[in-house]
């Protein structure tokens, strides 16, 4: 019998990362204050967790795309520094009950594989620190591969764990992946993404304690 394989978002969909993001991103404008690159203002949580899920190119092309190449490259750094100090200084958490969640379809016999437009050093951090080594099979940043989009990316992750492939996430390049490939997909309504990012998931959840039932009903 062929293994399913859960290919799961990470920020927003297990790590509730604006607890730090928040953190980091009002530092780095405070910074372009400083520099002379913005005017002060203040922004709604909403406003900062809408690029959530986005590469870092993506989000600084969408944000401040006045900003030449090395500038962005300059102030993402300094957004990544922020947000690794909040990591080890414990301030980085998953949202309630998703450990526990992801033990379970692991014990379960689900192959689980982490999918995230985050950096190669992110994403490196946060498994040594939660220790996911024992709980993934597999872990593609996307900066691995030039953040090509993640639809693509999920090319490596199906020659590296064939199977029968699920896709769980919170936003929309997370569905792009099951549509491009005609895969069944999990919304999760609890993360950053707007509803109808998610309005073509087969099912969608408003907590991780929901996906265990979820991914039965999708096995059949």
């Amino acid at each position: 019998m062929a293994d399913t394989v859960i290919v799961f978002d990470y920020d927003g969909t297990l790590h509730n990362c604006a607890i730090v993001y928040k953190t980091a991103f009002l530092k780095v404008y405070d910074q372009l204050v400083a520099d002379g690159f913005a005017a002060p203002r203040t922004f709604s949580d909403r406003e900062i967790s809408r690029w959530l899920g986005y590469s870092a190119a993506d989000m600084w092309r969408g944000f401040m795309p006045q900003l030449d190449r090395e500038q962005q490259q300059y102030y993402s750094r300094l957004i990544g520094k922020y947000m690794h100090m909040g990591l080890q200084e414990g301030k980085a958490q998953w949202y309630p009950h998703a450990m526990e969640v992801v033990k379970q379809l692991r014990q379960e016999g689900y192959v689980l594989v982490l999918l995230s437009n985050c950096s190669v050093s992110y994403m490196q951090a946060h498994k040594e620190y939660f220790g996911l080594h024992t709980l993934f099979a597999g872990f593609y940043p996307c900066e691995r591969y030039h953040f090509i989009p993640k639809y693509e990316v999920f090319s490596f992750i199906k020659q590296a764990h064939p199977g029968n492939h699920i896709v769980v996430g919170d936003r929309f390049h997370d569905m792009e992946v099951a549509k491009h490939h005609h895969l069944p997909a999990v919304g999760c309504l609890y993360g950053y993404g707007a509803a109808e990012e998610l309005a073509c998931a087969d099912y969608q959840i408003q907590d991780i304690t929901q996906l265990p039932s979820v991914l039965q009903r999708l096995k059949g």
